[in-house]
């Protein structure tokens, strides 16, 4: 018995000697980095700003392959389909892993079977601003006229995430609004700008220029802390509906059946990565970005949660899968 034992145990060494092999030599050659949005997008600043952290601790370059369009589409069936070796890797939010399964009724990828976890990278909230016009001053404000006038007040997204921080809105604090439609949160601002709508909650690079710049004004900010960029802006919760929480959040994914070994040396220099103090300078500070990582089986665990919240706002707002 100890001699099968002993060479169960030689034949188990052996079948993991290549894959140890090979996350010992990783990386040897550069890797991709694809990004679902446009150059210049927050997504496509954090993967920069993790790309040069993990060229500079592993002496290979980081190429950052933007694959925009079709709600995140596109990047993440490229990603989902590419060798499952550890040298392409998602960056993404939200979008593609948590609220395109309940938006759409055909996904070209699953957000699950199709890919291997790797860390999270950063999470922040969004801001609700108005056009300094616009009567309300405060989100009490704002949900007192929109009570006595239901439908009347329109809001504008660009995004799912604004979307949802807008439908859940409507759900905590008991109004309507009209959601108005945009294929980016930079067009629903110009029309806010123009007094086109009425207001929008907004990813806070895209909002907090026009407010410090006095074009928008500022009435709470959607995450459970107020953030360091306005720390006198209140949270949408302190303002008037309470309990309301609702941010954003970027992660790293490789292809599904990338080897374990692999994927733990991908989250160790991602998450070095994302701590470094050159990230937080680059990306995390001037955009009020929360550092957030995790291991590959907490991802996995935070993405079902936020999958499952993301179902529930949407089916509350009664929104059919396009």
């Amino acid at each position: 018995m100890n001699r099968i034992s002993t060479l169960a145990l030689a034949a188990a060494a052996l079948a993991l000697a290549p894959a140890l092999s090979q996350a010992q030599a990783f990386p040897d050659k550069p890797i991709t980095f694809v990004v679902p949005f446009a150059a210049g997008t927050a997504t496509d600043q954090i993967a920069r700003a993790i790309g040069n952290g993990v060229t500079a601790e592993t002496k290979q370059s980081v190429v950052i392959d933007n694959r925009a369009g079709a709600s995140g589409f596109i990047a993440s069936q490229y990603a989902a389909k590419a060798p499952a070796d550890g040298y392409t890797v998602l960056i993404t939010t939200n979008t593609t892993h948590a609220a395109n399964e309940h938006l759409y009724k055909k996904l070209p990828y699953d957000p699950v079977k199709d890919f291997a976890p790797i860390t999270a990278l950063g999470k922040g909230g969004q801001i609700m601003v108005v056009n300094p016009s616009f009567p309300a001053t405060t989100v009490a404000e704002f949900v007192a006229l929109a009570k006595k006038e239901p439908g009347k007040y329109s809001f504008g997204s660009g995004s799912s995430s604004s979307r949802m921080a807008g439908e859940l809105l409507q759900q905590m604090a008991d109004i309507k609004l009209l959601h108005v439609p945009y294929k980016s949160n930079t067009l629903a601002v110009t029309d806010l700008l123009g007094n086109q709508i009425h207001m929008m909650i907004t990813d806070t690079t895209t909002g907090l220029p026009q407010v410090k710049s006095g074009k928008l004004r500022a009435l709470g900010m959607s995450s459970a802390a107020r953030s360091p960029l306005a720390p006198e802006v209140p949270t949408i919760a302190e303002a008037g509906v309470k309990g309301y929480e609702m941010g954003y959040w970027f992660a790293a994914y490789a292809p599904a059946k990338t080897p374990p070994a692999v994927v733990k040396r991908l989250n160790e220099l991602l998450v070095k990565a994302a701590k470094s103090e050159a990230a937080k300078a680059a990306f995390y500070q001037p955009t009020g970005t929360e550092v957030f990582t995790t291991t590959p089986e907490e991802m996995a665990k935070f993405q079902t949660a936020e999958s499952q919240k993301w179902g529930r706002i949407v089916k509350a707002a009664g929104i059919e899968a396009e």
